[in-house]
């Protein structure tokens, strides 16, 4: 098999598997964990127990991956969640 079929293989094989990108909540000083939760469950329509346990691991491990997919369809998610005053990418 020539580089140029393997480089091919593994475009279609990423193809395939889709890349996933993530939205990641950062701890801040200002929002409360009430604040935290109901976004999180409104936002990216976490259960209460998701959101709750997102909001816990956001303030103890100062960061959390609150939901994955495609760039296009987390984008909007993610300026939702920036316009509700928290802080958050899409890595």
């Amino acid at each position: 098999m020539s580089t140029i079929e393997k480089v091919q293989e593994e475009v279609s094989i990423q193809e395939l598997v889709g890349i996933n990108n993530e939205i990641v909540v950062y701890n801040d000083d200002v929002n409360t964990f009430d604040h935290v939760i109901d976004t999180l469950e409104r936002v990216c329509d976490h259960t209460a127990e998701q959101a709750e346990q997102c909001a816990i691991l956001i303030h103890y491990k100062g960061k959390c991956t609150v939901k994955t997919g495609s760039f296009d369809e987390l984008k909007p998610q993610c300026t939702q969640l920036l316009e509700a005053g928290l802080s958050a990418e899409i890595i």
